[in-house]
C-alpha cells in the first residue's frame, strides 16, 4: 500500500464515515481450472452384486447383505442358507450362469481401472486426506485404525484408488462425502488382498484380484467383489449403493470464484448475518485466512454464514478464502463497519415520573400545593363525580387525618383553659365582696 501524508481532523472524519456507509470488497481473480475423467466404471452384470466370490463366501454371525451373493467358480457358500446370515433385497448364486457372467463383469471393469493414468502416485497413508475427484495410486495403501477419509465432489464424481498389492482399513475408520459425491462411484481396485478392519465405516466397491475379508462389525456400502479367491464375512452389514449415474458420464470440476456482493453494515449490539457465497464444483468451504472480523462475529466454514451480534464499535478487515480441493483457491478481503449502538430515549407517558415544573400527566397523584380537582356543582366540598357518575365524600387519610385530630385537641385544651380561668376570676370577686 502506498504511503499517504498526515490529513487534518475533518479529513479522517470523512472517511470514517465513508467506510460506515460501505464495505470494500476487493475478491482475487481466480483462474478457473477444470478436471474431466470418464467414468462411473462399468461394472456391467456385477452392479446388482454385495458379494461375489472366485472360491468361497464364507460368513459367520448375523450378517445382513442388501443385494446378490454369488459365488463363481467355486460352489460353496457358507452361513447364508439357513442363516445366520440372511440376504435382503437379493438372490444367492453358487456357479450358476448368472454369477459367471458377473464374474466376467468384474474382470473387465478391473481392467479398465488399471488402465487409468493416476493424477497423483505413491499413495500410502489415507488418514486425512480430503480427495477430488481422480485417479490415485500406490503398493499397499492403508487407512489407520479410527482414520477418517474425506471425498468432496459432485454427484457425477468418480475416485479409482488404485493398491497395486494390498489394501488395509483399519478399524473404527469413517469416510464422509460432500457435494453430492456418493459411495457408488468410489472403486478401490486391489493387486491382491484387501482387509476392512472391526467397526470400520467403509465406502465403496472392492474390485480385489485375489480375496476379501471384512472383520467383526463393519458396515460396508458399496461391494466386496473378488476375482479368484474368498470372500470372508463376520457380523457385517453391506447395502449396494443406489441412484449410480449411467455409464459413461463425465465429472467436471472447477475451482472456486466468490459469487457474494457487498454485505451490508452491522450495529453494535445488534444481531447480524450475511452470507458468503462461491461458485466452483466441488462446493468449497471458507476459512478466514488473515485480519478479523468485529468483535462478536463468526464465520461457518461450511455454509459461509458470518453471523452473530457485534460488541464494539470501529472497523476492521478480513480476507476470506474459499477452497474445494481444486487450484488456485480463491480470496475476498471485506472491510466491514461497525456502528454505535442507537440511543434510545426515556419512556414518556401516564404514570411516568416527571421534572419539577413540568405539568402532571392525567392521572398522576398531586401532592401539596397542586391545583385540587374540580368539584360537582352543588355537591360539598371535596366531592366529586365517583365512577358510576355518582358523588361520593372524599375521606380524610394520612397526613391530613392528623393534623385535623391535633387541631381539635387544642381547640379543646384551650375553650378548657377559658373555663377554668373564667372561673378563677369569678371567685376572686365574689371574695372580694365578702370581706
Amino acid at each position: 500500500m502506498a504511503r499517504t501524508t498526515p490529513i487534518s481532523r475533518c479529513t479522517r472524519t470523512a472517511v470514517v464515515l465513508g467506510v460506515a456507509v460501505a464495505f470494500a470488497l476487493t475478491p482475487a481473480l481466480a483462474a478457473q481450472a477444470a478436471t474431466v475423467i470418464d467414468g462411473p466404471i462399468n461394472l456391467g452384470d456385477a452392479t446388482t452384486y454385495a458379494v461375489l466370490g472366485g472360491s468361497t463366501v464364507t460368513n459367520t454371525g448375523p450378517s445382513v447383505v442388501n443385494g446378490d451373493v454369488g459365488l463363481s467358480p467355486g460352489t460353496s457358500i457358507v452361513g447364508f442358507d439357513g442363516g445366520p446370515g440372511r440376504v435382503e433385497g437379493g438372490t444367492l448364486h453358487a456357479a450358476d450362469e448368472p454369477a459367471a457372467l458377473a464374474q466376467a463383469a468384474l474382470t473387465n471393469a478391473y481392467n479398465v481401472a488399471d488402465s487409468l493414468t493416476p493424477q497423483e502416485s505413491g499413495i500410502i497413508e489415507l488418514n486425512g486426506r480430503r480427495l477430488e475427484p481422480g485417479v490415485y495410486s500406490g503398493d499397499a495403501v492403508r487407512l489407520a485404525d479410527t482414520g477418517a477419509l474425506a471425498f468432496d465432489g459432485s454427484e457425477n464424481s468418480v475416485w479409482v484408488i488404485r493398491a497395486d498389492s494390498t489394501l488395509t482399513i483399519g478399524g473404527g475408520t469413517t469416510m464422509t462425502f460432500s457435494g453430492g459425491a456418493s459411495a457408488c462411484n468410489v472403486f478401490w481396485q486391489v493387486g491382491s488382498s484387501a482387509t476392512i478392519g472391526s467397526a470400520a465405516q467403509f465406502r465403496g466397491t472392492v474390485l480385489a484380484q485375489t480375496s476379501i475379508t471384512a472383520t467383526t462389525g463393519a458396515r460396508i456400502i458399496g461391494r466386496l467383489l473378488a476375482q479368484s479367491g474368498a470372500v470372508t464375512l463376520d457380523t457385517n452389514l453391506i447395502t449396494v449403493p443406489e441412484d449410480c449415474p449411467a455409464p459413461g458420464t463425465t465429472s467436471e470440476t472447477d475451482s472456486p470464484a466468490f459469487t457474494s456482493g457487498t454485505p451490508t453494515g452491522a450495529t453494535a449490539g445488534t444481531p447480524y448475518s450475511f452470507t458468503v457465497t462461491a461458485s466452483g464444483n466441488p462446493a468449497p468451504s471458507f476459512t478466514v485466512s488473515s485480519g478479523t472480523l468485529p468483535p462478536g462475529l463468526s464465520l461457518d466454514g461450511g455454509s459461509g454464514v458470518i453471523s452473530g451480534t457485534p460488541t464494539t464499535p470501529g472497523s476492521t478487515t478480513v480476507t476470506i478464502t474459499a477452497d474445494n480441493g481444486q487450484a488456485p483457491p480463491s480470496r475476498a478481503t471485506y472491510t466491514i463497519p461497525t456502528a454505535e449502538a442507537a440511543v434510545v430515549p426515556p419512556p414518556t407517558g401516564p404514570g411516568t415520573p416527571t421534572e419539577p415544573g413540568t405539568p402532571a400527566q392525567p392521572g398522576t397523584p398531586t401532592g401539596p400545593g397542586t391545583e385540587a380537582p374540580p368539584t360537582t356543582p352543588g355537591s360539598p366540598e371535596g366531592t366529586g363525580p365517583g365512577r358510576d357518575g355518582s358523588t361520593e365524600r372524599l375521606a380524610a387519610t394520612g397526613s391530613e387525618a392528623t393534623t385535623a385530630g391535633a387541631l381539635a385537641a387544642l381547640a379543646l385544651l384551650s375553650g378548657i383553659g377559658m373555663v377554668v380561668l373564667a372561673n378563677g376570676r369569678l371567685r376572686a370577686r365574689a371574695g372580694a365582696h365578702r370581706s
